[in-house]
């Protein structure tokens, strides 16, 4: 029999994409279901031969021992759910296709899905106001299908940066405080500011309506434990606590919006803000170095310059100091202690729930060949050739139990354009080793949307382990509607089941009757009929 997954309306803008398309996954047949019927036309499709066992559990009789001797190698992969899933209206986007999709990510051996509980949907009608009822119906969707849930508590505005496929900013209210008083966000040496999120320098400071924004996000955090209590540590398996813009433990130092910054610039310091600059002029003080106080390296460049074409970052630049040393001590320092300040209260909300926490951290590969490593300064991450910047935030995550997510895991040196100076290869060795050293579990992310075996094959090596630094789980980024056209949905398919089994089946078969493999065919126009006439077909939506 088939199981045929249709939906009327796709999760992704229709504009985007000029045709329509149908494709097949298939398995072995089971007798038990009975099929049904259902009015599918100018309908999209994605059909699937349904088998009752999960193809990433299942193994041949020679395999037998396989979960003895080899489980510490096995993957679990989740799919990134379109950033749009919530509307801005509060509704749960296009519940059909997301519920077909489900069902086919399921039927390929997924693990489960992640979503971003945005703040600027969730708390948008003021403080204190949360609506989750549309988290609650896409919950009830994913533990209805058997998969796992990783929820991103996503306190930053989407918008302006790689993949922001939409405009979500921060809630109404907030967007309000701000324009009271803009120096509650980030600021440049230019003054520009960057509403993508809250500064840092005001964590405790109540400037959101008599609330600190450490207050809030606990708030906020507490607010979701409550209403999905049930369902914690059995579906919702991982909490990720955003830090920063992109849910990611850094300060927007390369933005992309309105064309601020372009790669493969060194981005700008972003400390000079009322709050920030207090701070910096407290520590440049405590060591009697007022001078040291007044702001930010004046001679750092700006968001599109490369490090030689400045001063501070250059070879013999001042970032190797005594006060370059002072402030890149301080900047990162204050980024490192925000995150711990958040995670404490997160850890203390969900401890005795049965949940993971994780916290993200960019992969800023750019430059990484140069002596300053100037890209991951500005970033907040106080790495150079003579210093490693990610023990330190390998040792944080890791004395609170928090897994260490890190992205660009698909990259290759050689993929990389020669004057940016990039070595994203190196800078996954290099963070593994400090989550080894500092015993932090250590998981990934595609930095960018990818459907090609060369990054499937890329993660694929990045995640195994000889010495107990492999990937706890892996993330993939992100579920779209070209993820479902059939090579990229073979491929993803081929994926999924070479992590599950830690790598050593070298390829997928392009059919099989056993019902352990799975393969995606385009169906045409003409043979849609006789196909039709070959199988029983479900429609699910």
């Amino acid at each position: 029999m088939a199981l045929t997954l249709r939906s009327s309306v796709s999760f992704i803008n229709k504009a985007s994409f000029k045709s329509s398309y149908s494709a097949k996954v298939f398995f072995a047949k089971s007798s038990n279901q009975k099929p049904k019927s259902k009015n599918t036309s100018n309908m999209i499709g994605l059909r699937a031969k349904c088998c009752m066992q999960e193809p990433h559990v299942m193994r041949s009789n020679k395999d037998k021992n396989w979960q003895e001797d080899d489980c510490s190698s096995k993957v679990p992969v989740f799919v990134m759910l379109p950033l749009e899933t919530v509307t801005m209206g509060g509704k749960l986007n296009k519940p059909r296709a997301m519920n077909a999709s489900l069902m086919a990510l399921k039927s390929a051996g997924v693990e489960g899905v992640m979503v971003d509980a945005w703040w600027g949907l969730v708390e948008k009608d003021g403080p204190l106001k949360y609506d989750w009822d549309p988290y609650v119906e896409l919950v009830e969707m994913v533990h209805k299908h058997g998969l796992k849930l990783q929820v991103v508590m996503s306190f930053h505005q989407c918008g302006g940066n790689v993949g922001d496929s939409c405009s979500i900013p921060l809630p109404p209210w907030v967007l309000e405080e701000i324009r009271k008083n803009p120096d509650v966000v980030y600021t440049d040496r230019s003054g520009r500011r960057n509403p993508e999120y809250i500064s840092l320098g005001c964590d405790s400071i109540p400037v959101l309506r008599g609330r600190s924004p450490l207050q809030v996000y606990s708030d906020y955090m507490r607010s979701f434990h409550d209403t999905f209590t049930h369902y914690l540590g059995s579906v919702i398996i991982e909490i990720q606590v955003g830090l920063g813009p992109c849910g990611e433990l850094r300060y927007p130092s390369y933005p992309e919006s309105n064309g601020t910054w372009s790669f493969p610039g060194i981005g700008e310091f972003q400390c000079y803000d009322k709050y920030m600059r207090a701070s910096l002029e407290a520590s440049a003080e405590a060591i009697g170095k007022t001078e040291w106080g007044k702001g930010g390296p004046h001679d750092s460049g700006n968001y599109k310059q490369y490090p030689e074409e400045t001063e501070f970052f250059r070879r013999e630049g001042r970032w190797n100091t005594e006060y370059g040393e002072f402030f890149l001590n301080w900047y990162s320092s204050m980024l490192l202690q925000h995150g711990e300040r958040i995670l404490l209260s997160a850890k203390g909300i969900f401890q005795e729930s049965g949940v993971k926490l994780s916290a993200k951290v960019a992969g800023i590969h750019w430059h990484y060949n140069t002596r300053s490593h100037a890209p991951e300064l500005t970033a907040g991450y106080y790495n150079t050739r003579f210093r490693d910047g990610y023990v330190p935030i390998a040792q944080m995550l890791a004395k609170h139990g928090v897994v260490f997510n890190f992205t660009c895991m698909e990259m290759k040196d050689t993929e990389q354009p020669e004057h940016g100076n990039c070595s994203p290869e190196g800078l996954v060795r290099q963070v593994k080793a400090a989550a080894l050293k500092a015993g932090a579990e250590l998981a990934g992310e595609n930095a960018l949307e990818r459907y090609d075996k060369s990054a499937y094959g890329q993660v694929l090596s990045t995640s195994r382990s000889h010495c107990g630094n492999g990937l706890a789980s892996f993330t993939y980024l992100r579920m779209n509607k070209r993820l479902f056209e059939g090579e990229n949905w073979r491929r993803l398919v081929e994926f999924v089941k070479n992590m599950s089994e830690g790598g050593r089946r070298g390829r997928l078969p392009y059919d099989d009757s056993n019902g352990t493999h799975v393969y995606v065919a385009h169906i045409n126009g003409s043979n849609k009929q006789q196909q039709h006439n070959q199988e029983e077909e479900v429609s699910l939506v």
